[in-house]
């Protein structure tokens, strides 16, 4: 049964309120709690440790979280705050180990909306086999932030040397994308303006690791990226920037759900400046494109996976239309859709 308990500011004092609640909500929800020998969660001390393993080179992310609203179709911002993070590690090639997280709730909180975001946070990490090993839980006076703000940093490790940059393209390597772009965006927008179409409009959001580590596994991988902020549109852009080259896209071979393309020619929004929150992008030696692909279909997460185009000598991002025009991609100015992530 759902309780009446809200979170006080005496739970984010310091003092016996607040590790109760932390030792009755928050503690018990995390499975994974710590990597190998470690200390991790259940030490509730000032940090944690991770046995270094040799040959390996850590790698870091850190993320902030505000969507609103903080329940959506298909997530809520724990399942948002453990996947945005698992991915950034996934596509810099590194297996995520562990996640650290600060959650910052208002005054007046419902206790049972922070289990439901702990559990889908925990859920996440389970599911990938990531440790939570630490965190911070802070409380504010009513109408100092709206409702919740959790921030998670992840940890994860990649062979020495092999760590996946954005800067990696080269001239003929084909663009993957691993799933249909746009489903974060599009449901966050759809849900804050109220509209209903036949069809699906659910967030996409989930970790990527699978698909991406068996991506890696194959090789020839040259760059990744996940399109959060921006979309496709963004992160194709960042990779040509600083890979110095070009890129040609064609149209009718980027995934895109027709609720979602319908929803967003209502909205009148560029699909490829949606957020997605379960893709990633993929540049990749030809010579391995199609054995990566095929690697990716078999994931859960990469079933719809697609080539959609290659990379050029010049330093546009171009689409080839359904028409046969060309259009240019340009790097959006900002997000079309405020508090996405």
């Amino acid at each position: 049964m759902p309780s009446d308990e809200i979170v006080q500011l005496v739970h984010g004092a310091g003092g016996e309120r607040m590790e109760d609640l932390i030792r009755r909500i928050i503690l018990p929800t995390f499975k994974i709690q710590r990597v190998g020998e470690g200390v991790g969660l259940p030490e509730l001390d000032d940090g944690a440790s991770i046995p270094i393993i040799t040959e390996q080179e850590l790698v870091a992310t850190i993320d902030a979280h505000t969507v609103s609203p903080i329940f959506f179709p298909g997530g809520n911002i724990g399942h948002l705050a453990a996947a945005g993070t698992i991915n950034d590690l996934a596509v810099m090639g590194a297996r995520p180990l562990a996640l650290l997280d600060a959650i910052v709730v208002e005054e007046g909180f419902s206790t049972d909306k922070l289990q439901a975001i702990v559990q889908s946070l925990n859920q996440v990490a389970e599911s990938v086999g990531v440790a939570v090993i630490g965190g911070d839980f802070k409380v504010v006076e009513k109408g100092n932030i709206d409702q919740i703000v959790i921030t998670t940093a992840g940890i994860g490790i990649a062979p020495r040397g092999q760590v996946v940059t954005d800067a990696g393209a080269k001239p003929g390597d084909k663009i993957i994308v691993t799933g249909p772009i746009a489903e974060h965006g599009i449901a966050i927008l759809a849900s804050r303006v109220g509209i209903e179409l036949l069809g699906d409009l659910r967030s996409d959001v989930r970790p990527i690791w699978r698909a991406i580590d068996a991506a890696l596994k194959v090789g020839g991988i040259h760059a990744m990226k996940d399109p959060t902020r921006g979309g496709l549109a963004a992160a194709l852009n960042d990779i040509a920037e600083k890979s110095r080259v070009g890129m040609l896209l064609e149209e009718e071979r980027i995934p895109l759900r027709e609720p979602v393309r319908a929803a967003a020619e209502l909205l009148g929004v560029d699909p490829l400046e949606l957020t997605c929150e379960g893709v990633a992008l993929v540049i990749v030696d030809p010579e391995y494109a199609d054995d990566v692909l095929s690697a990716i279909r078999k994931t859960p997460e990469g079933s719809q996976a697609e080539i959609i185009g290659e990379v050029t000598e010049g330093r546009d991002v171009l689409l080839k239309t359904v028409i046969g025009g060309r259009r240019f991609i340009d790097k959006p100015i900002g997000e079309p859709v405020p508090r996405v992530c």
